[in-house]
């Protein structure tokens, strides 16, 4: 069901729990009639060949961000280790806010992560409006067993009512009505015999209850709205409170987990399911809901909404922008599935809410690409080294490996001339302590090329410095015996003006300056970083190929990527993913 490498499993509290459930044989003795269904359909089927059955259960309102990363590799990741089922289902019971569009975007970006939702012959890829009729079938049953009924107060109505957190609530004049009454009304609501917000089906259960999720939560609401895959045939959608244990149950799932906020949801989990099992409409033994803390990472926002309104109002070019937490923003920035699955793997599984450092995220890429990318030379700001000893017209070659890690990956070659180009940095008229790259008299090595003492430079009328002036010391080529005669304290990297291929690179950088741009009432706008995406026109060594999504390590500069919707063998676009070091932890 995975094409993700298995790894030996890290304990954590949730894997307790599946543990000690399987060790009891809480669910030996559950049926699954191979397709999601009611107690009538589930009696008719097999003891379930899954040990367990977990879901990945998103909204298709918007595309996956870098928390939703973590619940699919936890709930994939689970099943796949506990030789079990788990199951994608959107959740798509809002037709205001849902689109296909977003549908697509999360399967891709699953399969990208490297899961599927297969299992044996199932193919376990579900949508919530699967299971409109059966929620509004449960609706009419519970309707009947006197545990729901219309309310008739406006939404401002019920929220005076419902009482606070040390207050309690107050019962609906509706609350009583008779059941013949309430199921009259509610066969209305979902005929369209009555506007938008006029109605509500509410669950009876305790309006002085303690927990504020048990004082008669909505379970139905009037939406005269299109959905996206049945159109104008229902009216009133369910809430996710309900809808979310019905859809677990149909499913057959066992191990339904949450992020914490939806603790205080279980006991009308739980509440809801007993009640339908105990109406003979759900199959025993029921799903359990179980809490994770989800991932709050620092310098960024994960809300759907903000996101939206990047995109909306062109603060990013898209959902898929490198700078965007979104897995299609990451892919396309340079991050690998591998990287992604390295990161979460190490924040573990708790209970405890906690923030992670953004440089947790980088590390965990630095460390997937080092022993496998190809390494590369590139300029970035160029300026002009001329090599003032060597003949006009000649050119030699120089080596490199393609991957110090990976001997078997072979040497690259690329030629060394008269003319190169280096970084601007790479020089200075008046260096600073410590400097130990090009200035008038020191020596440096050219990498994989030779030793060249400065000899001063060349300046437009402004005093723009537009050629670095050398000679090159001609027995100490890398490589070559006797290349070691000379030390030197300087490397510096280069390319062949004549020769290197030009690229346009993006630098990416954090989306906002600030670690925590939307905690409290700030506004996160204003946290936008404008250093966040600077364009060069850089120079990369001869034989580059910069097919969509080749990675490289640009030496000395950092990792980067092929952009995978604009660039081209002709015209190479390239993004930087990261660089080679920490750079934020020096601000801190």
């Amino acid at each position: 069901m995975t094409s993700v490498p298995v790894t030996a499993p890290v304990s954590n509290f949730l894997r307790t729990i599946i543990d000690n459930d399987l060790e009891q044989g809480r669910y030996a003795g559950k049926r699954w009639a191979g397709k999601p269904g009611p107690a009538s359909v589930q009696e008719r089927g097999e003891i379930d060949s899954a040990r367990i059955r977990t879901r990945f259960p998103p909204e298709p309102n918007g595309y996956l961000h870098i928390g939703h990363a973590k619940s699919i590799c936890l709930n994939f990741g689970l099943a796949r280790d506990y030789q079990g089922a788990c199951h994608l289902r959107f959740d798509d019971t809002n037709p205001e806010k849902e689109e296909d569009e977003y549908v697509h975007a999360i399967i891709d970006m699953v399969k990208w992560l490297g899961f599927d939702w297969n299992y044996q012959e199932e193919h376990n890829g579900y949508f919530a409006s699967d299971y409109f009729g059966y929620m509004y079938q449960f609706a009419e049953a519970l309707v009947q067993a006197g545990l729901a009924y219309v309310d008739e107060q406006s939404a401002d109505q019920m929220r005076a009512t419902r009482g606070t957190l040390t207050e309690k609530g107050t019962n609906s004049p509706w609350r009583d009505r008779p059941v013949q009454e309430s199921l009259t009304l509610l066969r209305e609501m979902r005929d369209g015999k009555h506007p938008d917000g006029s109605m509500a089906l509410r669950a009876k259960i305790d309006m002085g209850s303690p927990n504020i999720n048990l004082r008669d939560p909505v379970m139905y609401r009037i939406r005269h709205v299109a959905h996206h895959r049945t159109g104008t045939d229902w009216c009133i959608y369910p809430m996710y409170s309900w809808a979310h244990p019905v859809e677990d149950a149909l499913e057959g799932i066992t191990h339904s987990i949450c992020t914490l906020e939806f603790e205080d949801q279980r006991p009308f989990y739980d509440w809801i399911l007993n009640q339908l099992a105990d109406l003979g409409q759900l199959a025993r033994p029921l799903p359990r809901q179980h809490e994770f803390a989800r991932l709050h990472l620092s310098y960024v926002v994960t809300s759907k909404r903000k996101l939206l309104e990047l995109v909306r109002e062109g603060h990013v070019d898209g959902w898929d922008d490198p700078r965007m937490p979104t897995l299609a923003g990451l892919r396309r920035r340079g991050y690998t599935p591998s990287s992604i699955r390295l990161f979460c793997e190490r924040l573990g599984v708790s209970k405890a809410d906690s923030r992670i450092d953004y440089s947790i995220l980088e590390q965990a890429l630095r460390d997937d690409l080092d022993p496998k990318a190809g390494r590369l030379v590139a300029v970035l700001d160029p300026v002009k080294l001329v090599v003032t000893n060597y003949p006009e017209g000649q050119t030699e070659l120089c080596h490199a490996p393609r991957n110090p890690h990976d001997p078997e990956a072979g040497m690259r070659e690329f030629p060394f001339a008269r003319e190169l180009l280096i970084e601007r940095d790479d020089f200075r008229e008046e260096p600073p302590k410590k400097y130990f790259r090009l200035f008038p008299g020191n020596t440096v090595r050219l990498k994989y090329g030779y030793i060249v003492r400065c000899t001063g430079c060349v300046k437009d009328a402004d005093g723009n410095i537009t050629e670095v002036h050398a000679e090159y010391l001609p027995d100490t080529k890398s490589g070559t015996p006797g290349s070691d005669s000379v030390k030197v304290k300087g490397n510096i990297t280069w390319v062949s003006a004549a020769h290197a291929v030009p690229a346009e690179v993006r630098l990416y950088d954090r989306l906002f300056s600030d670690p925590h741009p939307d905690a409290g009432d700030k506004n996160f706008l204003d946290a936008l970083n404008p250093a966040s995406c600077t364009t060069v026109q850089a120079w990369l060594e001869p034989g580059a190929q910069a097919a969509p999504e080749t990675r490289w390590q640009f030496e000395r500069l950092g990792y980067f990527v092929a952009d995978r919707v604009t660039s081209t063998i002709e015209k190479p676009i390239i993004n930087r993913a990261i660089t080679l070091k920490d750079s934020w932890a020096q601000q801190k």
